[in-house]
């Protein structure tokens, strides 16, 4: 069952009156337009009060989710990438990822990193097709000073600015702390893409709709890890509800010094890194 499903009813209630406004708009202009004819009573009742989700036995009151990524532990193997895309039905190329991996490589004489993903042409080249996703050896003959990867993905912000300009409501933030997209709802306007300033949404081009991590939340919700956490040979990604001061992320928030990923936005991450540098962002 994917994660529109997971909603149920609770989603139509919840935003019923926009279920026109898909098929008035055009553009992005459009959009914008037809959400401010909204009164402010109706749009605070049915866009900022998110829906209790009909999920049997989970009750999103009680938890809090938060995710951390140990970049000294990450050794670039992709299997989170491959798992993600299986378990989501992402796109199977090189260009949509709900989440990805960066490398940072500092070579001799060098001051800045120089950065690349799996969607890297070199890299691309190097797994010979685009459903195939690894790091091309191309510093092989290089002096390498330092060299890291970095596992990245949505950050489920505290404040997130994709909800905030979403013209229909469609990107929400649920009361566990996940945010998410009702796909009913959303109209391609890609305003939520452009907002957010970590790079992690996307376009459907199939669906004509945005998507983005979700955290499995179909997963989550029913006492499983996202896939990626399950996946990752080294531990590399820590998932858990910070409500539970003993789960694996409140003991990694509380023993490690953590970061947030360009925290002078204000949109304050729920995505905690160790063993990053200033470089990433």
């Amino acid at each position: 069952m994917n994660e529109k499903e997971q909603f149920g009813e609770g989603q139509a209630a919840r935003r019923s009156f926009l279920g026109c406004l898909g098929t008035a708009v055009v553009g992005g202009a459009a959009a914008v337009a037809a959400s401010a004819m909204l009164s402010n009573e109706t749009r605070a009742a049915a866009v900022d009060a998110p829906p209790v989700p009909a999920i049997p036995g989970y009750d999103w009151s009680k938890h809090h989710w938060a995710f951390g990524v140990d970049a000294t532990k990450c050794i670039g193997c992709l299997r989170c990438v491959e798992a993600c895309k299986a378990e989501n039905e992402v796109a199977p190329d090189a260009h949509h990822f709900r989440t990805w991996v960066e490398r940072y490589v500092y070579l001799e004489g060098e001051d800045s990193a120089r950065v690349d993903s799996q969607a890297d042409p070199v890299n691309i080249e190097a797994s010979g097709s685009e459903g195939k996703y690894r790091f091309a050896n191309r510093y092989k003959d290089a002096k390498v000073d330092k060299a890291f990867f970095v596992p990245k993905l949505c950050n489920h912000c505290t404040h997130p600015a994709c909800v905030q300009v979403c013209p229909t409501g469609a990107t929400f933030k649920t009361d566990d702390g996940v945010v998410v997209i009702d796909h009913t709802y959303c109209i391609g306007c890609q305003y939520c893409v452009q907002a957010c300033p970590y790079g992690a949404r996307f376009f459907n081009e199939a669906l004509k709709v945005t998507d983005k991590c979700t955290w499995c939340y179909h997963r989550i919700t029913k006492g499983l890890l996202p896939a990626c956490v399950e996946v990752c040979p080294v531990g590399a990604r820590i998932f858990g509800d910070r409500n539970d001061k003993q789960s694996p992320i409140s003991e990694f928030i509380r023993n490690n010094r953590v970061e947030v990923l360009k925290p002078e936005t204000g949109n304050a991450p729920n995505v905690f890194y160790v063993g990053i540098d200033k470089e990433v962002s």
